[in-house]
């Protein structure tokens, strides 16, 4: 069972004072559609991930102290990363169902779609 998370939870994570880390994989052209703004936000590609493996992870995440919520367009490279992760023995990751489609179209329209 992969964990996951609503965008609608999401949302509320982001007004939240809250740490944790909001990992997004889409690719970087995506961003020019569609971005959630927030210091939280840590991006990285799944090309990167795939070609690098654990070292492309940002340090926010390889500290394994805080949560990550892992993003992308639809929800499905996410839950693959978050797949991957948690066969890294990472226990505090989450996928964001539906992914930033679904958080734009649920939570914040000002996001975007594509």
């Amino acid at each position: 069972m992969i964990p996951e998370i609503t965008v609608t939870q999401l949302g509320e994570k982001l007004k939240s004072g809250e740490k944790f880390v909001l990992l997004d994989v889409r690719e970087l052209p995506e961003f020019a559609y569609a971005k959630i703004e927030d210091s939280r936000l840590e991006v990285l590609p799944l090309s990167r991930l795939a070609s690098e493996g654990a070292d492309a992870l940002p340090e926010s995440v390889t500290a394994r102290e805080i949560p990550v919520y892992i993003l992308c367009h639809h929800g499905n490279r996410s839950m693959q990363v978050t797949t991957w992760l948690m066969r890294h023995e990472y226990k505090n990751v989450f996928n964001v169902r539906g992914g930033i489609d679904e958080y734009a179209r649920q939570v914040d329209p000002s996001v975007g779609v594509y």
